[in-house]
């Protein structure tokens, strides 16, 4: 990774922002202040000349998999859970304009009269000409993750890397919640992140950047300035990547 400066080492980048974390503090629903938050986060990253694209995830409001957990219809429960990215990027569309930051959110389920549809030419059209492109609704497909999407939309834009947005300041050996003596790596290849089963992307989103040879980055959000100073160069989180000659952790 190149020094860090103000910079941008990365022409374009995929962000992958959780439904939890545009929750707050509250848990559910949407959190104004960290929706601001958020917006001028990504809006400082697009000053630098960097296209963004941001894959939406929609856990604050409904969760697909623990739906089904409680009986209800997996498939069904999914839809309901993209529905959830659906109001989340429309909402994150909104705070960014707010902030003087072009937008423009697609879903891939069809929803005419509320957003427009996905597709991969009209995004690429929106990413050249400065705009932020949303994507909301996951691939559009039940039993698929956002992180799926995330890696799969970042293949379709030709992103340069894939940056997941959480609240912990990286990849961990085990949950730092429930283990406070869990050491952080610093960078891990795919494979360790996949036969050691951290639970960083589900194993599809991990495969598609690993065969497509696109790094993954994963940083805490709730840290101000961290998205940018990543785009700038900065070692900041943990990187996945390609090179499997072993991760350096730090305690």
């Amino acid at each position: 990774m190149a020094a860090e400066s103000n910079s941008p080492v990365y022409r374009r980048v995929l962000v992958k922002v959780s439904g939890e974390a545009l929750a707050g503090e509250g848990g559910h629903g949407l959190d104004a202040t960290v929706l601001q938050s958020v917006a001028t986060e990504l809006g400082a990253v697009v000053k630098l000349g960097v296209s963004l694209g941001v894959v939406i995830g929609g856990g604050n409001f409904f969760r697909g998999a623990a739906a089904a957990l409680a009986q209800q219809d997996r498939i069904n429960a999914d839809y309901i859970g993209m529905l959830a990215t659906v109001m989340n990027a429309l909402a994150l569309q909104q705070a960014l304009v707010a902030t003087d930051t072009p937008a423009y959110a697609q879903s891939a389920l069809a929803i005419p009269s509320v957003i427009d549809p996905y597709g991969r030419a009209r995004a690429l059209e929106y990413l050249a000409q400065g705009r932020v492109v949303i994507f909301a609704a996951g691939t559009g497909n039940p039993l698929f993750t956002t992180d799926s999407a995330a890696s799969l939309r970042a293949i379709e834009i030709n992103a340069d890397i894939v940056l997941k947005a959480t609240k912990v300041d990286g990849v961990f050996s085990a949950d730092p919640a429930n283990h406070p003596d869990a050491e952080r790596f610093d960078e891990i290849s795919y494979e360790q992140v996949l036969t050691q089963r951290l639970r960083v992307m589900d194993a599809t989103a991990v495969i598609l950047c690993r065969e497509h040879d696109l790094p993954i980055r994963v940083f805490d959000m709730t840290v101000p300035g961290g998205l940018k100073r990543i785009v700038c160069g900065a070692n900041v989180g943990t990187l996945i990547h390609g090179d499997s000659g072993g991760a350096n952790r730090r305690d």
